[in-house]
């Protein structure tokens, strides 16, 4: 007797193979569009970010992400609350702190900078911090508001030795009894060329000023409808930030150089070296959580600071300035050297 063979469906496995086919050939879901406005021209300190861009990190994570740069004729946080970017890197805590009295609703997300690189300048002689209050001091309109107020409180400073800083280097070269304002990864290399000499640094975060710098905003609203597009953004740009500063960069620093062809291979050295060496953006908390840390208790410390030195008013609500939703997972980590 003959083994009967079943019949082959061959009209079905040629379907199924024609699927599978189709499936291996379908396009890949399109990246979500996201416009990231910084608040000035490109430059190392905005590094990570555009790290994440050419090395296909924000790719990775599903994001095509187009850089905004700011600058003097920019005000890129106006374009935040209404939509026109989605997501905004901040300057320090007492803007969010500014958007909770104002009621814009914007929350921070994470905080790539643990330290704000706002720094004093002074002339070699000046060995200690309370030296400084025997000199003469320029510092600009914003800054007289807000960080000297706190050295006025804590420190003992008297307006009464501040002069306007124009944001040039000139008058505190010409006056060996003056100090003056600056980013540590910025005007001391101006000093450096044109003073030709090392100035001393102060930076006031290792004195107490304690807010977070170069924070990421986003609308409330999109944390609300959109967690993951949020998180995404976070991680990349975390991982971007840890690659910039601890692998090759040189992508990163071309493009910068692009976006603000007065940038120079010089700066931008110069300005890597004084974030590593001050730990501006992966010291303290960072160590255990993460660039990109946040903790509550540090921005309570500022807030009480600034309330204490009359800077913020005692009644705002500060913790809808921020979320620690999206940060302190340990995120890139291992990337760290």
């Amino acid at each position: 007797m003959r083994l009967r063979l079943p019949r082959l469906r061959f009209p079905r496995i040629a379907a199924l193979a024609a699927l599978a086919c189709a499936a291996f050939a379908a396009p890949a879901l399109a990246a979500d569009k996201v416009t990231f406005g910084t608040n000035w021209v490109a430059q190392a300190e905005h590094g990570g970010f555009y790290q994440a861009v050419v090395d296909g990190t924000y790719a990775k994570y599903g994001l095509n992400v187009t850089i905004l740069p700011g600058g003097p004729q920019a005000n890129n946080r106006l374009l935040l609350p209404v939509g026109k970017i989605d997501f905004y890197m901040g300057a320090n805590m007492l803007q969010a702190f500014d958007s909770v009295k104002e009621g814009i609703p914007t929350v921070i997300v994470a905080a790539l900078f643990q330290k704000d690189p706002q720094v004093l300048i002074a002339h070699p002689d000046v060995t200690k911090f309370e030296d400084l209050k025997t000199r003469t001091l320029f510092i600009s309109k914003e800054g007289l508001a807000s960080y000297y107020q706190w050295l006025v409180k804590d420190f003992g400073f008297s307006e009464n030795q501040v002069k306007p800083y124009t944001f040039n280097v000139a008058p505190f070269l010409a006056d060996k009894n003056s100090a003056m304002q600056g980013y540590i990864t910025s005007e001391p290399y101006a000093v450096e060329k044109e003073g030709k000499f090392k100035p001393s640094l102060f930076l006031l975060a290792d004195q107490g000023f304690d807010t977070y710098s170069t924070t990421i905003e986003t609308r409330s609203e999109l944390v609300k409808s959109n967690p993951d597009l949020v998180q995404r953004f976070v991680d990349a740009s975390i991982i971007g930030w840890y690659n910039y500063l601890y692998g090759d960069n040189a992508k990163a620093n071309a493009l910068i150089k692009k976006d603000n062809p007065e940038m120079t291979d010089e700066m931008i050295a110069f300005s890597i070296a004084k974030l590593k060496e001050y730990g501006i953006v992966d010291s303290g908390d960072s160590k255990t959580l993460g660039v990109g840390a946040m903790t509550d208790a540090k921005i309570k410390s500022f807030f009480d600071k600034m309330v204490r030195a009359g800077v913020v008013n005692g009644d705002i609500d500060y913790k809808k300035s921020y979320t620690l939703q999206f940060v302190n997972k340990g995120v890139g980590k291992d990337l760290a050297k």
